[in-house]
């Protein structure tokens, strides 16, 4: 999906989420009970940046496309449900994030890691924006994830 794609669908969810909400009748008690903390996406979003690294490394690049798109619907999710985010740090994303995509597309490695800093110093970059300086995101060294393979496998 392009950058102009993916703010599209991000302005679209923004838009109907309210009136989805309303027309299902689900009162203020009901919606804050059904949203996700803010800290359980961006959890979601810190295994999803880690296992992009990983299949990106691995020259899986059918996997490291995967993981950039569930990243970035992690980040659309935070920005949407959660108002107090600036716009300015979504919006500032959308670069870094296709700067991957991009990469990910030519399967250059060596791209993909420059863009993969550059999508790291972004996190750390709103983190910053949002008094949250204390979260501080690098590049992953050992892989946590003994239970999946990462390296492309033969297709049956």
């Amino acid at each position: 999906m392009r950058l102009r794609e993916w703010v599209a669908a991000l302005l679209l969810v923004c838009a109907v989420t309210p009136l989805a909400i309303a027309q299902v009748g689900m009162g203020p008690v009901a919606i804050e009970q059904s949203i996700p903390r803010l800290a359980d996406i961006m959890g979601a979003a810190q295994l999803r940046h880690m296992k992009l690294m990983f299949a990106g490394n691995s020259s899986n690049w059918e996997l490291a496309a995967f993981e950039l798109r569930q990243l970035n619907d992690s980040v659309a999710q935070a920005a949407t449900l959660y108002p107090g985010i600036p716009v300015t740090n979504v919006t500032t994303m959308s670069a870094p994030i296709k700067a991957v995509a991009d990469a990910i597309g030519a399967k250059d490695k060596k791209r993909f890691a420059k863009s993969y800093g550059e999508l790291t110093d972004g996190c750390n970059g709103c983190h910053r924006s949002m008094d949250r300086g204390y979260i501080v995101m690098q590049v992953p060294t050992a892989s946590p994830f003994s239970d999946q393979l990462f390296p492309p496998q033969a297709k049956p």
